[in-house]
């Protein structure tokens, strides 16, 4: 049948640009927990509109303690909430290695992200240096309420799913194959948000059988927040949990 008289053709919307790679990756990780042993306290400290420190000490039972400092410097173009441009990353811990990103906005199309990493490692008078280079990203795609992202390099491939249902339940799958190794894993996680509650709960299940969970209370008006988890392994017969305290 023809369009009625006078009746636009109808045409699909435009779907715009999904974002960065880097982007579609960050909401389906941000549905699973973070691992967590021992007490973690961070501390974050806003010096301007440009310009952000942060101090982490952690005290482990199973793994080594310490100290790590990260900053942070972003620019004035800003293209969304989580891209600014240019943007300069530096963190470094106790035993003093050292890593730094930059990342710029060449033209309107073209983003640059270049990696520096030192290691603080003394050998003697030879010094050892380190180029990596990351797996081309050969895909990704995104639609309002749901994000699909994959990675294929020669080491493997790496495939994700992100979905929101709503304003309070966010789920995440991802399938992580490793050709080297032989072996694939995959990964389900939710996030249970409670406006009311102020508190955040994130849960996960793989294909290890490990299955873990981590509750976060915010406590206003203070800038504090709690965090506490735990993270079972049955297979393995392997358990550890974890408290942070983050303040700013």
């Amino acid at each position: 049948m023809g369009n009625a008289e006078g009746r636009a053709p109808r045409r699909a919307q435009p779907r715009g640009n999904p974002g960065s790679f880097d982007e579609l990756h960050r909401l389906c990780k941000e549905v699973f927990p973070p691992q967590m042993e021992g007490v973690k306290l961070i501390v974050t400290k806003t010096l301007s509109s440009h310009f952000q420190v942060t101090h982490t000490v952690h005290m482990s039972t199973l793994g080594p303690s310490g100290y790590r400092f990260n900053a942070t410097f972003v620019g004035d173009r800003q293209l969304g909430p989580t891209e600014v441009f240019p943007m300069l990353l530096g963190d470094m811990d106790s035993s003093g290695s050292l890593n730094a990103q930059a990342l710029h906005l060449l033209g309107d199309h073209l983003r640059a992200k270049a990696v520096f990493q030192f290691d603080g490692e003394y050998r003697g008078e030879d010094c050892t240096a380190t180029l990596t280079l990351g797996n081309p990203d050969l895909l990704g795609g995104s639609a309002p309420n749901w994000v699909t992202t994959l990675n294929v390099g020669y080491g493997g491939a790496h495939a994700s799913y992100y979905h929101r249902a709503n304003e309070q339940v966010q789920v995440g799958v991802e399938l992580e194959a490793n050709t080297r190794l032989q072996e694939s894993t995959f990964t389900f996680g939710y996030q249970l948000t409670l406006p009311g509650a102020n508190a955040v709960f994130r849960g996960l299940l793989d294909s290890n059988w490990s299955v873990g969970g981590v509750l976060e209370k915010k406590l206003p008006p203070l800038p504090v927040t709690l965090a506490l988890g735990a993270f079972l392994n049955h297979c393995r017969s392997r358990f550890h949990c974890g408290f942070t305290v983050t303040v700013g």
